[in-house]
């Protein structure tokens, strides 16, 4: 029962608030209530009122009457906060899953002061913020994701209990844009990437018979398919070896250089390598399934290749989607189904 009034209720703010980065507040939108304190407050009144009524005391009644246009007063007021108040989300930024990430909206107050404005989604709250009547200021809310992809809040809230705090007023922005969330960088083992430089694609093999091999202890992250298992039979000591056969150039960052490793994985250990790359200041290329970003350096092309990541086997939320995050592609083991997505 609590469900379903509470899915009626969703569904008639989200008809009355459509999703939009641009939101101006009015008496549409603007929702007021009693705080908990209104609440005892209201309560002192009407014993106050009855027991005036009992005594007859012209005091009590000059008291309850005095506070009663207190009360409405601050009522008029708290709504008056938010009343003509524009808001605008002006940038959704980026980060990494797990991290907050920041949206930066832009407030222009109409006839009257914005005072004590708050800002929450979650847990996450930017609270005591205030607009001048007629003025402009930034507010930036962080806002915390939890996996890489699209993430958009399905709704902002905008609050203000001034003065008194005996009421709240507050609406809703509903934003169109979404931010990006990288994925987590994890460590990356040894690989070879499967693209030689002048070609687009091209499948690493390891030359059989080859006995010029490099030999090393097994480090956690190394690949279970590098592993001398008959020597490791034999011996009881895991053994890696690193063929000098094999093909692939260092300046491609390879999807395939990591066959069978789970997708999500995989894509952290390319954004480590990412990561890597940038710090190093070293051009290279990203290669993904449908998708390929030619070698180069700088920000600009770091950037790209972590949105890239970011999105990869992803679709754009919808619309009317309340998730906060986009949805993810049917794949198939390792093989995302479907084009990769182009920036």
């Amino acid at each position: 029962m609590f469900q379903a009034l509470r899915s009626r209720w969703r569904r008639w703010v989200n008809l009355r608030i459509p999703r939009a980065d641009k939101q101006v507040l009015s008496q549409r939108n603007i929702f007021i209530l009693p705080t908990g304190a209104g609440v005892v407050f209201g309560i002192l009144l009407l014993v106050m009122l009855i027991t005036g009524i009992n005594y007859q005391n012209s005091l009590i009644y000059l008291l309850t009457f005095l506070l009663g246009a207190i009360l409405v007063a601050a009522m008029h007021q708290t709504h008056r906060n938010l009343a003509g108040l524009e808001l605008t989300l002006v940038q959704a930024g980026e980060g990494f899953a797990g991290d907050r990430i920041p949206f930066r909206f832009r407030a222009v107050s109409g006839k009257h002061d914005a005072v004590a404005i708050s800002l929450s989604c979650d847990d996450c709250t930017l609270s005591q913020q205030h607009v001048p009547a007629g003025q402009t200021g930034d507010l930036v809310l962080s806002v915390a994701s939890v996996e890489r992809g699209y993430f958009r809040p399905d709704r902002v809230r905008v609050e203000t209990r001034f003065p008194f705090g005996l009421l709240k007023a507050w609406s809703w922005v509903r934003p169109v844009s979404f931010g990006i969330a990288y994925p987590r960088p994890v460590a990356a083992p040894d690989a070879t990437s499967t693209v030689s430089d002048g070609e687009d694609q091209e499948t690493s093999r390891s030359v059989e018979g080859n006995d010029h091999a490099d030999m090393r202890p097994w480090r956690e992250g190394d690949l279970a398919q590098r592993v001398l298992w008959k020597r490791y039979a034999r011996t009881g000591q895991m053994v890696i070896a690193d063929w000098e056969g094999e093909q692939g150039s260092p300046h491609w960052i390879d999807y395939q250089a990591f066959p069978g490793v789970d997708q999500e994985l995989r894509i952290s250990y390319l954004t480590a390598l990412v990561l890597d790359r940038s710090r190093s200041g070293t051009p290279f290329g990203l290669n993904l399934p449908g998708q390929v970003i030619d070698p180069d350096a700088g920000p600009a092309h770091v950037s790209r290749c972590l949105k890239s990541l970011a999105v990869f086997g992803l679709e754009k939320p919808r619309d009317d989607s309340q998730s906060a995050f986009g949805t993810r592609s049917r794949a198939t083991g390792s093989t995302v189904v479907g084009e990769g997505v182009r920036w």
